[in-house]
């Protein structure tokens, strides 16, 4: 078995006011950086990571790095853990995407398991990636504590499997800028421990 503990990068621009920011590659703002070294200290505090794996994004990147030095070892990118491909929606706010695409602004919100976005991934594609991410440390990290430096999107993706909710479900959950999920990690799936806990 092994423990997993899930991070959302820390505070970006784009977040509010909110931008579709997906592969925008954004650096942690100052309050970003303060909520990474407060997720690192939490984490360091309670637990032995044997990994910390990041997105490729470097808001993501930044995080893993407060997050290793705090746990002395270092993070390494993971393509899997890469945010949704939003394609054109990518850096436009919800009312330029509302004002070029209604319908499927309006699906994205009430079915958001049957959007596919323009030139972009839909919600199966990034479900199936961060499922790769769980077969690869079921092969290689059969115990210990893991740490995934994410997403929104992917955390609540992984999120919802743990919970064995449909993708239909993704508005239901929220996981804030800096925080940490703790989920086991076994042969016969997830089992979510703690989901969205603040550092603070």
């Amino acid at each position: 078995m092994s423990r997993l503990l899930l991070v959302r990068h820390g505070h970006v621009e784009g977040i509010d006011p909110e931008r579709f920011r997906g592969r925008e590659d954004l650096p942690l703002t100052a309050r970003g950086r303060e909520q990474a070294r407060a997720a690192a200290a939490f984490i360091a505090a309670r637990w032995q990571p044997v990994v910390v794996y990041t997105s490729p994004l470097q808001r993501c990147v930044q995080t893993g790095q407060e997050i290793g030095s705090a746990c002395a070892i270092a993070p390494h990118v993971l393509d899997g853990l890469n945010d949704v491909h939003y394609g054109l929606w990518q850096w436009k706010t919800r009312a330029e995407v509302q004002a070029q695409w209604p319908e499927l602004l309006q699906r994205w919100l009430s079915a958001p398991q049957l959007v596919r976005f323009p030139e972009g991934e839909s919600l199966q594609d990034l479900s199936a990636r961060v499922a790769d991410v769980l077969r690869m440390l079921l092969e290689h990290h059969a115990g210990g504590t893991v740490v995934l430096v994410g997403h929104y999107s992917g955390i609540r993706a992984l999120l919802l499997q743990a919970l064995d909710q449909p993708l239909s479900a993704y508005w239901r959950l929220t996981h804030d800028p800096g925080a940490v999920s703790e989920l086991d990690l076994t042969q016969s799936g997830l089992r979510a421990i703690r989901i969205n806990q603040s550092p603070g």
